[in-house]
């Protein structure tokens, strides 16, 4: 259900991780891969977020749709991740003139879903 929803969903997202310590950051995060095994995977730079889910490897995405307060909640798991590899670069929405953000590693960093739940409960 949450592919097909974040293929026709427009809106922004944002990827809660707290450290070991409990310290929490948050992060605009583009909407999340859909990996063919069931995992859910984001594409991170080597910043506070990343070396959260590093410490601590859950992390909740909060994603709010365009004009109103509907949304979904994904509760994550850190199984996995890869640096600079293919599947990467494969997997990239954007990429940048910037020759700085091309320099810098990226990881793709795959979650287990362990629950769903809309924005809003009702």
């Amino acid at each position: 259900m949450s592919k097909e929803y974040f293929e026709k969903a427009k809106g922004v997202g944002v990827l809660a991780t707290s450290s070991v310590s409990g310290e929490v950051n948050m992060a605009v995060y583009a909407k999340p891969h859909f990996m063919e095994d069931g995992s859910v995977a984001f594409i991170m730079r080597n910043r506070l977020t990343y070396a959260n889910v590093i410490e601590n490897p859950h992390a909740c995405y909060l994603f709010k749709e365009e004009g109103g307060f509907a949304g979904k909640r994904l509760y994550l798991t850190k199984i996995a991740e890869e640096k600079n590899t293919e599947r990467l670069y494969a997997l990239r929405r954007r990429l940048y003139d910037d020759d700085q953000y091309d320099q810098e590693d990226l990881f793709l960093v795959l979650f287990r879903l362990e629950r769903e739940r809309p924005l809003l409960s009702k």
